[in-house]
């Protein structure tokens, strides 16, 4: 039986497509709980398929509203190809633990994760690419692209960004330690643990070629080294887009 959820703007739709069927108590279809995975992350895997050859994409990426944005080469073949109205799967994945457990059926991973299904377009209206352009620094270092160069008509050109409208969407979640089966908790004499794992910001290294008495703009002052870097990338978005 297909699962179901309300159809209202809070959720995405399940369908065939984004069910989750393994595990399925993990699943996620909430914008709320989807947009937060995404709004943490810098970097997404874009899958799709050219010529009958799959191929999948590193890339940044960020997202306004229900759409997701990336950005490449004008030169690059999938950039070209994504431009003809390709369908893509955007992925993004947060490892936040490792699990040792008794038994290697057992051993896993805690992640937050999220596909998300569209068709690619790219970018054409000058003014709304300078803007999403300006919106790509600021993901990441709010305020950023006022302090900056606009791009040149070379460098404009060279850079073709896309888009695409999360038509179908799911989040997936495993967030518990260890979890054996019954008996071998005391049948299987084996150390077994959870290990956290988390990516953090590190000390400043500055350009060699700094201008004399320029500092930190005080919009980076949630650059802390030590800061975790799915909290910091939550901060910089909201200060850019809001909540």
């Amino acid at each position: 039986m297909r699962d179901t959820i309300p159809a209202d703007p809070d959720h995405f739709e399940v369908n065939e497509i984004n069910r989750v069927r393994r595990v399925h108590d993990r699943g996620r279809y909430d914008k709320a709980t989807i947009h937060a995975f995404l709004d943490a992350a810098v970097a997404c895997h874009i899958a799709y398929t050219i010529d009958g050859r799959p191929y999948c994409t590193p890339t940044a990426f960020w997202r306004e509203g229900d759409h997701l944005y990336w950005h490449g080469s004008s030169a690059s073949r999938a950039i070209r190809n994504q431009n003809k109205g390709l369908p893509v799967c955007l992925t993004v994945t947060h490892v936040d633990a490792l699990v040792m457990a008794r038994s290697g059926f057992h051993h896993s991973i805690n992640y937050r994760c999220v596909m998300a299904f569209g068709t690619a377009h790219a970018i054409t209206d000058r003014a709304e690419k300078l803007r999403l352009l300006d919106n790509f620094v600021d993901r990441i270092y709010p305020g950023r692209s006022k302090l900056i160069r606009h791009p040149n008509e070379q460098e404009f050109k060279a850079t073709t960004l896309m888009g695409m409208e999360m038509e179908t969407v799911s989040g997936k979640i495993r967030d518990k330690h260890v979890a054996d089966e019954e008996e071998d908790y005391e049948a299987v004499p084996a150390w077994s643990a959870l290990y956290p794992i988390t990516q953090v910001i590190g000390e400043p290294s500055d350009c060699a070629r700094q201008l004399p008495g320029l500092t930190r703009p005080d919009e980076m002052a949630d650059f802390v080294p030590g800061t975790r870097l799915d909290e910091l990338m939550t901060k910089t978005y909201r200060k850019t887009f809001g909540e």
